[in-house]
């Protein structure tokens, strides 16, 4: 059974700073493209980071800069450094695999970020 459990959610002030971790089991970790997604109260869910099995990255626009996806094979965790946090950042954050050759993909629970005075 694959499952993705995140950790690392709170609650943070403005231009604080949190990380996220995301660890996977039931599937080999290298293979997969890992990401991070987040949905705001309201809004649609988005793509924020994104590691493939290659390493490569890409990010949104809105966290260009601030925000930096890591994975550590050996542990099968991903990670997502959040620095210089908006309010604009609140949001539940969720762990998203895709395995390229199977054509299955997996979700975490979500862990939630709060950016707030």
């Amino acid at each position: 059974q694959v499952q993705l459990v995140e950790s690392g959610g709170g609650l943070v002030q403005p231009g604080g700073s949190l990380r996220l971790s995301c660890a996977v089991s039931g599937i080999g970790f290298s293979f997969l493209a890992m990401g991070w997604y987040r949905q705001a109260p309201g809004k649609q869910r988005e793509l924020v980071a994104l590691i493939r099995n290659s390493g490569g990255t890409n990010y949104a626009d809105s966290v260009k800069g601030r925000f930096t996806i890591s994975r550590d094979n050996a542990k099968n965790t991903v990670y997502l450094q959040m620095n210089s946090l908006k309010p604009e950042d609140t949001a539940v954050y969720y762990c998203h695999a895709d395995h390229p050759w199977l054509g299955t993909d997996y979700w975490g629970q979500g862990t939630q970020v709060t950016v707030s005075p």
